[in-house]
């Protein structure tokens, strides 16, 4: 998707890929890069990279990469013109009139326009007096008129085309409508409004656009609940409800319901800092995004067993970042709509300040599984709350054990001692787990490569090598006139050497902003890894030339093997010398 030259590197000079990441990742200076725990994926040991000298950014943990503009297309959602466009606005630049393909811009702002008309829709036929089912259920819930125009709630008309209709006048089509998901197709043909009879709420993301619906009914029909399906703008394992509320209000933790209604009860009670999933069980995406907004997360399931699994799975989810995890003890009601109800916003408020964090939650529910009046049952209990603790920092440790020991009638150093034995032995096995995994990991992506584009590992160590050489030292493009790209083993590795030689002999820059609209995420992600994998040369023509060798090398001798008439008595033969010659190639 070509945008014009000079735009875009007048872009790379006014965009620093080191101010636009520490926007959303807590950077450290390391030697001449930075790095910061993904944002991309969940993890404690930091591996993403920021490189300010190729404006690029790289992830050994997940294969994430690219420049400025791939990065704000990933964390934020959006197409590549968009992302551009966001880069564009930042730097006070204006978008060139022509020379892009905005087309799937267009189409998703067309979606957000849609979902906005139908929200406004939903909300005043729900105001009117057809609509007034939906507006005593909200008022029989407890909602203020005040609250119930902040969230934009509706009501969808117990009929089966009055949206369409109304965005029909609108001059909406009905492809845009499908494309939306507002509407649906039957089994037969028709198509008609996906919600009917519902009281709508609005899902609204973080820059304020109505993206999605999730829809209830008033009784107690099936299926009680249906959300929006995945679409151009919405993809619901990505988003958190509110959020876009909760992000401006400062505060110094993020409350984590499950439910809309929870969410705008506590909202309305002044707990304006409370969030929930879109219609799905928590996800490390949404996991990342609350990441970045805060340190700290209240976990206020349901009181249910339901609540209680989930809430085990967010522990196990956050236990992967560095966020903070309070789980408060909730009583008087199975959930905070009914708890604030019944006791009050005070009475809340003092379970929320009283929360417990994830050590405490889980020493407390153990407690309950042993005998604690029984020598055998303060063993095992001791036994299972080490593991707990073995992950904890030293000063909590220290206040833990003084408390088992006291609590117990254990001495102390018997405690710590078994803990330290267990702790050593845990970070041994962890330590040897991470090398061992790392390891493999890399041997299997290379068995993966070796097998899926029929080459040895030298060889595509060659490619990669080769590749890197000449984006880093465009000078080589010289050495490679006669050389032909077919003869690189995969449709990605052709791919790049074509578009990097493009860009050499138009005389434009190799940097990654001139990739990012041609490649995908994925493959963008894969040209990062082998630039942040690059050592300088020393004699860069002497070694790129050492690299077309190996890989010439290799494709002819490919070449002669395939070349040979075979009949059914020689198949196995010619797979046993393809064998010896790949096993020749990793002996080199």
């Amino acid at each position: 998707m070509a945008l014009n030259d000079n735009f875009l590197q007048e872009l790379k000079l006014k965009t620093d890929i080191e101010d636009i990441v520490s926007t959303y990742v807590t950077l450290k200076k390391r030697g001449s890069t930075y790095v910061g725990l993904c944002p991309f994926h969940n993890e404690k040991t930091p591996s993403f990279t920021v490189y300010p000298e190729t404006q690029s950014f790289y992830c050994f943990g997940c294969g994430a990469g690219g420049d400025a503009v791939s990065f704000i297309k990933r964390i934020e959602n959006l197409d590549y013109i968009d992302a551009v466009k966001t880069l564009a606005q930042r730097a006070g630049m204006q978008m060139p009139e022509d020379g892009y393909d905005d087309s799937l811009g267009k189409k998703r702002r067309r979606i957000l326009e849609i979902n906005r008309e139908a929200a406004r829709f939903y909300h005043a036929y729900m105001m009117s007096e057809e609509g007034k089912a939906g507006l005593d259920y909200f008022l029989s819930r407890g909602l203020t008129p005040k609250t119930i125009t902040k969230f934009g709630l509706g009501y969808a008309p117990d009929a089966w085309d009055k949206l369409r209709k109304h965005l029909t006048e609108k001059g909406f089509s009905v492809g845009d409508m499908l494309d939306a998901g507002v509407l649906r197709r039957t089994q037969k043909g028709n198509v008609i409004d996906l919600f009917r009879n519902r009281v709508m709420t609005p899902i609204i993301d973080i820059r304020g656009n109505v993206i999605a619906f999730g829809g209830r009914v008033l009784d107690d029909s099936k299926p009680k609940y249906i959300n929006t399906n995945e679409t151009l703008v919405y993809k619901k394992t990505n988003e958190l409800f509110a959020m876009n509320i909760a992000k401006d209000h400062g505060a110094a933790s993020l409350i984590l319901c499950e439910g809309y209604m929870d969410v705008i009860a506590m909202h309305q009670a002044g707990f304006t800092n409370a969030v929930a999933g879109c219609g799905t069980a928590l996800t490390e995406e949404q996991v990342r995004l609350i990441s970045r907004y805060t340190g700290e997360v209240i976990l206020c399931y349901d009181n249910d067993d339901a609540g209680r699994k989930a809430l085990n799975k967010a522990i196990s989810l956050f236990k992967k970042t560095d966020v903070k995890v309070r789980i408060p003890a909730l009583s008087g009601g199975k959930d905070p709509d009914e708890i604030i109800k019944k006791l009050g916003k005070e009475r809340f408020a003092e379970m929320l300040n009283t929360s417990s964090n994830e050590i405490e939650y889980k020493i407390v529910s153990l407690r309950q599984q042993f005998n604690l009046n029984s020598t055998q049952g303060k063993v095992d209990f001791l036994t299972e709350v080490i593991k707990i603790l073995a992950d904890a920092s030293p000063i909590e440790q220290d206040l833990y054990v003084s408390r088992l020991a006291e609590e117990l009638s254990v001495e102390k150093d018997s405690i710590k001692a078994q803990l330290n034995r267990y702790t050593r032995r845990s970070r041994h096995f962890q330590k040897q787990r991470a090398v061992n995994q790392e390891a493999t990991a890399g041997m299997a992506e290379l068995e993966r490569r070796s097998h899926t584009e029929a080459a040895t590992p030298k060889t595509i160590k060659a490619q990669d090598r080769l590749i890197a050489l000449l984006i880093k030292y465009p000078k080589c493009a010289k050495q490679c006139q006669d050389f032909d790209p077919e003869r690189l083993s995969s449709a990605f590795m052709k791919k790049v050497y074509r578009l990097t030689v493009s860009l050499i002999n138009d005389g434009r820059d190799t940097d990654l902003i001139n990739y990012s609209g041609e490649l995908s995420d994925s493959e963008l992600g894969r040209l990062s890894g082998i630039i942040a994998r690059f050592n300088d040369s020393s004699d860069y023509a002497a070694e790129f030339q050492d690299c077309l060798q190996v890989i010439n090398d290799a494709y002819d001798g490919l070449q002669s093997v395939n070349a040979e008439a075979f009949d059914g008595d020689d198949f196995n033969a010619l797979f046993k010398k393809l064998a010896d010659k790949q096993n020749r190639g990793n002996n080199t």
